[in-house]
């Protein structure tokens, strides 16, 4: 795993039981955080391949670890399932373009 991804692993880890049920128990609140750290990010010169690199760890995490609370998360989870590596990564991009796009 790269440094970067250790350092996202890391944020993961050490987000608080509260601040992680803020996040994700509201799909806008989720798009809004996302919308933050890809913004750091793109700060620190990373490439949106590498940011959708980031995106499906999160996604992997997530797909492990949580459970879907709400119709959003739950539409991602079963498309995540069904999809080989190469499709989660096009997933992964695709929504990192949609959270850019906001």
């Amino acid at each position: 795993m790269s440094e970067e991804l250790n350092q996202v692993d890391q944020k993961l880890k050490e987000l608080s039981p509260e601040e992680k049920d803020r996040i994700l128990n509201n799909f806008n609140e989720f798009k809004s955080y996302l919308n933050e750290q890809l913004s750091k990010g793109k700060r620190l010169g990373l490439s949106d391949e590498f940011l959708a690199k980031g995106a499906k760890f999160v996604a992997d995490h997530l797909a492990k670890n949580e459970e879907p609370r709400n119709s959003e998360q739950k539409l991602l989870q079963e498309m995540w399932k069904v999809s080989d590596d190469e499709a989660k990564k096009h997933i992964a991009l695709a929504l990192v373009k949609m959270i850019q796009s906001e």
